[in-house]
């Protein structure tokens, strides 16, 4: 089973489509099988055994007749008694091969019982005439011709049987199919708005539909969504509750510091508070960074870095690009500019150079920052990505900060159904890689 994998379907709706229509063709193939084999085969096989059985009677008593009346006489009783129209021409020689294809099935059954019946050699035409079949008889100064009626050779409804019958499996099984199509599109439009929602853009109007099974997905689906949207709004307040709180002691700790006379212990204390309050500024951004409020909208990216790069090289940060044009998608604008930045001031916090590119892999874009930095120990990638982690390495030491960094840039990453990577850049340093789906 596993080598035959692979070429089974890999859609819903091409399975479903599979499991319905495969045994209707089955069944279809068995049921014609049958009726031709047995039924149809024994019925024509009957039919042509009279035939031909006749025309062997015919054949004889025209050998046996005295006389051209008794010939004549024959040919009458033929065709009142036996509906067999008989003539004789004179010099006549049948062909010598069939002129029609051995694969016949009215063929191979009339051969079969004009085979056994005839001494002598006999030639037959299926297809020359719509109601009639023509068989020749080879005699000794001439040939034999017989006319019988296509009916009393074949059964010749098996045909319009099986006609009716692949026209009706083929009818049941378009039925089938738009009924599937039905069924399958609801799940679709679930997943396309669990899919939506991974990437940021909320459906209001998406409604569960289909069957039982499917609307209860459904209906999950916008309890998940609405307790995640909760979950986010209260993270945001608490910590907007906690950063309010603390600003009031920090503002009286500021105020009570100004007052006191200059000393290094004073200039140290005001460091500390000065970092407590950048602190608890990053705290409120991770916490808000996903930007509930802010709608994707259509983003020319190639535009945006070009922009990006103007803003770094006004604040004197030279920022050399290599940017793709025609990087156009739904984004969110200001998150993703604010990730964009994050990543390029994290670079020039701990390198010398940063280098920004955008371009276009299969069906994503990717924004690409270098540097080079001291870089990261690619066992700690993972580290980096996490909220609240502090590496204790080169490119860490004596920085100051609360390790949210990188961790805000994939929040936004993933609030568009993307992600972050981390590598080793060219030039030494690090580079993250904001991944996109176009």
């Amino acid at each position: 089973m596993q080598p035959l994998r692979r070429y089974f379907p890999k859609s819903l709706y091409a399975r479903v489509v599979l499991i319905v229509v495969l045994p209707i063709f089955l069944i279809l193939a068995v049921v014609t099988y049958i009726f031709f084999e047995r039924h149809w085969d024994e019925v024509s096989g009957n039919l042509s055994t009279n035939v031909a059985g006749q025309i062997a009677l015919v054949t004889r008593l025209y050998e046996q007749a005295p006389d051209e009346g008794a010939r004549e006489a024959l040919a009458r009783d033929a065709l009142e008694d036996l509906d067999l129209s008989v003539r004789f021409d004179p010099g006549a020689r049948i062909p010598e091969t069939d002129k029609l294809s051995a694969l016949n099935p009215y063929n191979r059954s009339l051969d079969r019982r004009l085979n056994r019946r005839l001494e002598r050699n006999y030639w037959f035409n299926t297809q020359s005439w719509p109601s009639y079949v023509e068989v020749r008889v080879q005699m000794d100064n001439g040939a034999l011709v017989f006319f019988a009626l296509r009916d009393r050779v074949f059964a010749t409804s098996g045909p319009i049987f099986l006609a009716w019958l692949v026209g009706s499996s083929a009818l049941l099984g378009w039925i089938s199919i738009l009924f599937m199509r039905n069924q399958v599109r609801s799940i679709l439009r679930l997943g396309e708005a669990a899919e939506a929602f991974g990437r940021g853009r909320d459906q209001p109007d998406f409604r569960p539909s289909g069957a039982t099974e499917v609307r209860r997905a459904g209906y999950a689906f916008i309890a998940m969504r609405e307790r995640i949207k909760r979950q986010i709004h209260q993270r945001t307040a608490m910590l907007a509750g906690i950063s309010h709180d603390l600003r009031t002691p920090l503002t009286r700790m500021k105020l009570a510091l100004a007052l006191q006379p200059a000393s290094p212990d004073i200039d140290a204390i005001k460091g500390d508070v000065e970092e407590m309050e950048r602190m608890i500024d990053s705290y409120v951004l991770f916490a808000r960074d996903i930007a509930v409020g802010e709608e994707p909208e259509i983003v020319d990216i190639s535009a945006l870095l070009r922009e990006t790069a103007d803003d770094s090289a006004r604040a004197g940060r030279a920022l050399p690009t290599e940017i793709e044009e025609g990087l156009v998608i739904a984004v969110r604008r200001d998150a993703l500019k604010r990730a964009i930045h994050n990543l390029i001031a994290n670079g020039f916090k701990y390198a010398g150079r940063v280098w920004l590119s955008g371009r276009r892999v299969e069906n994503r874009v990717e924004i690409t920052v270098d540097d080079d930095g001291p870089g990261i120990d690619p066992s700690k990638y993972d580290d980096a990505l996490k909220p609240f982690v502090r590496l204790d390495e080169a490119r860490n030491q004596n920085k100051p900060g609360v390790g949210l960094g990188l961790s805000v840039v994939r929040d936004v990453a993933r609030i568009h159904g993307g992600d972050v990577v981390l590598a080793r850049a060219p030039q030494g340093g690090l580079r993250a890689t904001i991944r996109i789906p176009a």
